[in-house]
C-alpha cells in the first residue's frame, strides 16, 4: 500500500484528494493536516466522507508525514517550499498542487507570486506533472509540480498543433472560463453566491499568474529557449458554475494539415484525453467529477484559423485527479488506478 499524507486538507482540492484517495485500491491515508481544525474528524467537516475516511485533522508538526511514501500539498502558494526539503531528505516523495515549483525562472516566479523562493535548487529538480508530456520523467521523480487548472486545459488543447509545428506560435489566444471553485474555499465577496451567480465577467486581463506557466509549457513544446518565446494572450473569465474549465483556443495554421487526424493520433494512447468527433462542442458537465479532458478541434469556414475547445474539471484533471495520476506513475501503478470515475450528470 502507498501511505499518503495531505498537507492542507480543508480546501476544495484537499477534499477532492480525500475523495479520490479514499477510493484508491492501493492507498492508505495516513495523515491530513490543518492547524485551524486540528482534532476535528474529517467526516465532521465533510459528511460526504463518512464511513470512508476515519482520520482526524492534525497539525503539520504532529502529523506522521515523514512516515508517508508520498505527501500532497493542497496549500496556498509559498507553503510547500518551506517544508519540502525536509520531507525529501526523509525519503518521502512530494506532489505540490500549488505553484511553488512550476516556473523554472525564479525571478519570473517571484515577480508573479510576490515572494522570495525558499529553495530554488529544488525548482530545478522538480518535474512538471503533465503526464501527457512528461510521463517518463515523472516516473523517476522525487518532486512533482502539479500543473495549474487553466494551464492543463490550455496546454493539452494546443499540444498537438505546437508539437507538429503547423501553427504560428507568435499568435496564440487562450480564452478561458472557470467555475468559482477555482478561487478556493474562502470567504471573498467576488465569489459569494449573490455576486457570482447570474453574471459573467473577465478578470486579471492585464496579467494572470497562470500566463507564465502556460507560456513556459508552450515554449518547451515548440523547442524554444533563451529569448525566443511564443506569443500568448490569455484571458480568464469567471462563470456561475461550481466546477469546470472551458478553454477556447485560437491560432493560425502555417501549413495545411488534417486537424482531426493530428489530434486523434497524438492522443490515441492517452486514457484521460478524449478527442471528440468532428463538429463536436464539449461541455464542462461532460467531465464533471472526472479526470478527463475532452477536446474538439475546428477550422471555421475552412480558413487558416484553428479553434480548439478543451474542457476539464478544474478540481480533478486540473488539480487533485492529475496529482493522483502523477502518484500512480511515481509508484508504478497503472495510470488510471482509482481514477475511472464516470462524469456526473446532470
Amino acid at each position: 500500500m502507498i501511505k499518503a499524507g495531505i498537507v492542507g486538507g480543508t480546501g476544495y482540492t484537499g477534499v477532492e484528494l480525500l475523495r479520490l484517495l479514499a477510493q484508491h485500491p492501493d492507498v492508505e491515508l495516513t495523515a491530513i493536516t490543518s492547524r485551524k481544525e486540528a482534532g476535528m474528524p474529517v467526516a465532521d467537516m465533510f459528511p460526504s466522507l463518512r464511513g470512508r475516511v476515519a482520520l482526524a485533522f492534525s497539525t503539520p508538526e504532529e502529523a506522521p508525514l515523514k512516515s508517508c511514501d508520498v505527501v500532497f500539498f493542497a496549500t496556498p502558494n509559498g507553503v510547500a517550499m518551506q517544508q519540502t526539503r525536509e520531507l525529501l531528505d526523509a525519503g518521502v516523495k512530494v506532489i505540490d498542487l500549488a505553484a511553488d515549483f512550476r516556473i523554472t525562472d525564479i525571478a519570473e516566479w517571484s515577480k508573479w507570486y510576490g515572494m522570495e523562493h525558499a529553495c530554488p535548487d529544488l525548482v530545478a529538480e522538480a518535474v512538471y506533472g503533465l503526464p501527457e508530456i512528461n510521463r517518463d520523467k515523472i516516473k523517476g521523480a522525487r518532486l512533482i509540480a502539479n500543473p495549474g487548472c487553466y494551464p492543463t486545459a490550455v496546454q493539452l488543447g494546443f499540444l498537438p498543433l505546437v508539437e507538429a509545428g503547423v501553427v504560428d506560435t507568435g499568435w496564440m489566444v487562450a480564452d478561458c472560463k472557470s467555475g468559482v471553485s477555482g478561487a478556493g474555499r474562502k470567504a471573498e465577496v467576488p465569489t459569494l453566491f449573490a455576486e457570482a451567480s447570474d453574471t459573467f465577467k473577465a478578470y486579471a486581463v492585464p496579467g494572470h499568474r497562470h500566463w507564465p506557466e502556460i507560456r513556459q509549457g508552450l515554449n518547451r513544446m515548440a523547442g524554444f529557449a533563451g529569448e525566443r518565446s511564443v506569443g500568448l494572450t490569455f484571458v480568464p473569465h469567471l462563470t456561475p458554475l461550481i466546477r469546470g474549465i472551458h478553454a477556447t483556443l485560437y491560432c493560425k495554421l502555417t501549413r495545411d494539415v488534417d486537424l482531426q487526424a493530428l489530434f486523434e493520433q497524438r492522443y490515441a494512447n492517452e486514457y484521460f484525453v478524449d478527442v471528440l468527433p468532428p463538429k463536436s462542442h464539449p461541455e464542462t458537465r461532460s467531465v464533471r467529477a472526472s479526470n478527463l479532458c475532452r477536446i474538439a478541434v475546428h477550422r471555421p469556414q475552412g480558413g487558416d484559423t484553428v479553434v480548439v475547445l478543451s474542457v476539464i474539471d478544474n478540481l480533478v484533471k486540473g488539480a487533485a485527479g492529475q496529482a493522483v495520476q502523477n502518484m500512480n506513475l511515481l509508484f508504478g501503478r497503472p495510470e488510471n488506478t482509482g481514477l475511472e470515475q464516470i462524469p456526473v450528470m446532470p
